[in-house]
Formats: structure tokens, C-alpha cells, sequence
């Protein structure tokens, strides 16, 4: 991955602590599909142990509130980059067949955001997530 792409989530602020770590981890789970320029070789160990690969470069996560959120994602697909979302509803699903259901039953306007990741060149990253704030 080149240091000129960058990947980012962004949380709703108002979420329990747990809610706020749950959707960054699915989250992130979707940017990682981003395949070989996203994510590294597998990890090992002195003794042999094999470990899974991960990201090739760090995560940025922000915090923001719905129409933040809701900015973001008009962005980050109006610059065409990969995008992931997580809503509220699927704090209620229990199954991925669940959660794409759920998402796919609500109009991109009526979408009620949690949380946002995006992964592109760094300078239409920087752009979708404007204004927003890091995580504390």
C-alpha cells in the first residue's frame, strides 16, 4: 500500500463504548477486504507460530455525530472510494444475511448511520472526512 492512500472510520460519538468499538471492528473488517494493497503478508513468530496479516498502514478513527457521518459517506461515494457502513438497525441483526437485509431495506437518505470507514488516495480521504474530529 502506498503512504498517498489512507484508511479511515468514523464512529457516531453518542454510542456506548462498547456500540463505538463493535462497528469500528466490522468496520474494519470491510476495509480489510480491500485485498493485497490493504493488507500485508501473514505474521510469524520466532518459534513457527503463524499469525493473520494485517492492515499496511494505520487506521485513523473519528468520532462525529449522524449528519457528520451522514457527510462523510456523501463524500467518500461521491469520490468513488471504497466505502463501508454500519447502522443502527444491525445492532439488532444477528447474522451477515441479517445485517445486508437491513441495509438494503432503507433509502441512502433514511440511512441512520453509526458509523463510516473509507479507504483511497489520502487527499480524497483527507476530503470525506472533513471537519471531522479523532477519537479520543
Amino acid at each position: 500500500m502506498s503512504a498517498h492512500t489512507k484508511l479511515a472510520i468514523a464512529v457516531r460519538a453518542d454510542l456506548a463504548p462498547w456500540q463505538q468499538l463493535n462497528v469500528t471492528a466490522f468496520l474494519a473488517s470491510g476495509l480489510a477486504l480491500g485485498g493485497p494493497e490493504v493488507t500485508g503478508e501473514a505474521y510469524q513468530d520466532a518459534s513457527g507460530t503463524k499469525y493473520l496479516p494485517m492492515f499496511r498502514l494505520p487506521v485513523v478513527v473519528y468520532e462525529a455525530d449522524a449528519a457528520a457521518l451522514a457527510a462523510m459517506r456523501d463524500r467518500a461515494v461521491t469520490r468513488e472510494l471504497a466505502t463501508a457502513v454500519y447502522t443502527e438497525e444491525l445492532f439488532g441483526t444477528g447474522n451477515d444475511e441479517d445485517n445486508r437485509a437491513a441495509v438494503l431495506a432503507v433509502a441512502v437518505q433514511d440511512l441512520r448511520l453509526v458509523g463510516v470507514a473509507v479507504h483511497g488516495p489520502r487527499n480524497a480521504v483527507d476530503k470525506a472526512c472533513k471537519g471531522l474530529v479523532l477519537h479520543p
